[in-house]
């Protein structure tokens, strides 16, 4: 997996942070500010000095006899805020409830909304967390309070690039910049659109967007941001290949990070030195920096930097001839990898389940209104003449038709894309994103029960000949009898898709090479003997087959793709319309043509 893929950093890196220990003295003399001051300023201590924020609420708590019943609501508020900063998320719960049920406050049942919101993404609560998500988005035009807004655009921004949504993240930082309240600084809105930049893929080290933003949070006084993304800037040294920046680099942001303690960007510190030592030619360094990262991790934590520290551990031992350690690395390493991939395929999931109960809600919103004016209209005809009435009979009768139309065509509208984003639109097989996906799940499974499978690559000769001779149609014609021809020799089990242009791609599960030879060769020749009528001539054409095996190539299935794509273009090299197998040694694959299939057969 490539380092873009980055990890998403957890909400606490921008809520929870460490903060300077610097706390301005108050003289005896002054006068006690007011109660509703009071929450005023303790409400803009949470994220600047925490440690200040925690004491003027023990001086709130002891005035709850002077409160009003909105001072005392705007308390509790803070109480869950500060129960969620420890964590204490099921107390912190109960407390948000009870304000946005009870208090009849509409700035706090919203800030109450947008902590909930924060802490069901931070318990992986993620279908929960995006339908509360909806509702504060439809109701943010109606958000005038500048704070409120605030923290509603920042937690909705970090949500939706949990599941992807990067242009609507984007938006939403854009906004924040547009409506900061008094005493933010724009450090959290320009961090955000970074890291949304970063795991969208759009960043480099070329782009001015990563040097201004850490420059706003340093003066800005917020460190543990601006190391956020000095790691980010450290993390695009290692991905363009500049180890030795990178590192000189960590290690002078290290001192401000030790000093500023965060979980994350400790780990990220730590990862980050193990993989620029280990591509320097480091191995002690290397290791020991990723021992580092493990002991800095919470028990039974999965995410990238553990992923990474795995790595290189699993990478140093097997340089040092130490093979049993290398592979227990390996298999934690692995296993940090799938764990990440489930999780950023169940926030995927939970947006999309989402999005489809808020459609449903407006379709059964929209659906009752309709009901509603049909009664009144029936209300109306009980007053009516029989001429009269009939006539609204058939207008009732019309509207009724169009609504069952209506609702049929939308729900066939989303059974066809929920189709379409499976399956290729031409041929009607899987398309290149979900047979890849597919084939990773059952290279998995066969892996756990040592089981044999063959990846197949097929592509068709002179493809290009015949769209530029007989036309695109005709391509299209060639390209779905292609794919009548390939599902005859195949098995339910098998996995078949387009991979792109005229390559298709078959998963064979439980198939040792012969077998998966044959049936390579069965393709083969089904095709070379088959003509498309073009109208005045039929059109022959044939197809170069690579085939690779979990039985020489493991199950790896980035390795099986590409020994599989090695053998197809050894086929295309050595004359087409054949099969060639990979067989581990990339100098003796084994070619296989209709003669030699008959031979081993």
């Amino acid at each position: 997996m490539s380092r873009w893929e980055h990890r998403f950093r957890p909400w606490p890196i921008f809520v929870a942070m460490a903060f300077c220990a610097f706390e301005p003295s108050l003289s005896e003399d002054a006068p006690a500010p007011s109660i509703a001051t009071l929450l005023v300023q303790t409400e803009s201590l949470r994220t600047s000095n925490h440690p200040r924020f925690q004491r003027l609420l023990e001086v709130l708590h002891q005035q709850i006899p002077g409160m009003s019943a909105h001072e005392r609501w705007q308390l509790r508020y803070l109480d869950a805020y500060q129960a969620s900063f420890q964590g204490d998320y099921a107390n912190a719960e109960i407390m948000l409830r009870d304000i946005m049920d009870h208090s009849a406050d509409s700035i706090l049942m919203t800030k109450a909304a947008a902590v909930l919101m924060n802490d069901m993404g931070s318990n992986k609560r993620y279908t929960e967390a995006f339908e509360l998500a909806n509702r504060l988005a439809a109701d943010l035009p109606k958000t005038q309070d500048k704070l409120t807004r605030f923290l509603v655009l920042f937690y909705l921004s970090q949500l939706l690039k949990l599941a992807g949504q990067y242009d609507l993240a984007a938006n939403y930082a854009h906004d924040m910049m547009q409506t900061l309240p008094a005493g933010e600084t724009p450090c959290k809105p320009q961090a955000m659109l970074v890291h949304v930049f970063y795991d969208s893929h759009r960043l480099t080290l070329s782009m001015p967007e990563l040097q201004h933003a850490i420059e706003i949070c340093q003066n800005a006084g917020e460190p543990v941001i601006a190391d956020s993304l000095w790691l980010i800037k450290a993390s695009l040294y290692l991905d363009e290949g500049q180890p030795d920046k990178a590192i000189a680099l960590l290690q002078r942001i290290a001192p401000g990070i030790h000093s500023n303690p965060n979980y994350y960007n400790t780990l990220d510190l730590r990862s980050e030195l193990a993989q620029g030592y280990w591509k320097l030619g480091k191995d002690d360094q290397a290791h020991a920096a990723a021992l580092d990262t493990l002991a800095a991790a919470s028990p039974n934590d999965v995410n990238e930097e553990l992923r990474d520290a795995y790595d290189v551990l699993y990478h140093v031992e097997k340089k040092q001839g130490n093979v049993a350690a290398a592979l227990g690395y390996y298999e934690h390493a692995v296993a940090q990898n799938i764990g990440h991939l489930n999780d950023v395929s169940a926030r995927t999931l939970a947006y999309d389940v989402a999005q489809q109960h808020m459609l449903a809600q407006k379709l059964e919103t929209e659906k009752l209104s309709k009901q509603n004016n049909i009664l009144r209209l029936q209300q109306t005809l009980a007053v009516k003449t029989i001429e009269t009435g009939r006539l609204y009979i058939v207008l009732l009768l019309v509207v009724l038709g169009s609504v069952i139309i209506w609702l049929f065509r939308t729900k066939r509208a989303q059974l066809h894309f929920q189709r379409q984003a499976r399956l290729d639109g031409l041929t009607g097989i899987l398309n290149h994103q979900h047979f890849i996906s597919e084939a990773q799940r059952h290279i998995r499974l066969m892996e756990r029960k040592l089981g044999p499978a063959c990846l197949i690559f097929i592509d068709l000769d002179y493809f290009k000949q015949i769209n530029d001779t007989h036309g695109h149609a005709i391509g299209d014609t060639v390209l779905k009898h292609t794919v009548a021809l390939c599902k005859q020799p195949l098995r339910a089990s098998d996995l078949f898709g387009r991979l792109g242009g005229e390559e298709f791609g078959i998963l064979l599960l439980d198939c040792t090479p012969g077998q998966g030879a044959a049936i390579a060769d069965r393709i083969r020749t089904t095709i070379e003997a088959t003509s498309i009528d073009a109208g005045e001539r039929a059109i022959t054409f044939s197809a170069s087959i690579g085939l690779a095996s979990t039985v020489t190539c493991g199950y790896d299935l980035q390795r099986l793709c590409r020994d599989a794509d090695t053998a197809l273009y050894r086929a295309k090299h050595i004359g087409r319309n054949c099969v060639i197998a990979h067989t581990g040694h990339d100098d003796r694959d084994s070619g296989l043509d209709a003669e030699n299939m008959k031979a081993m057969s």
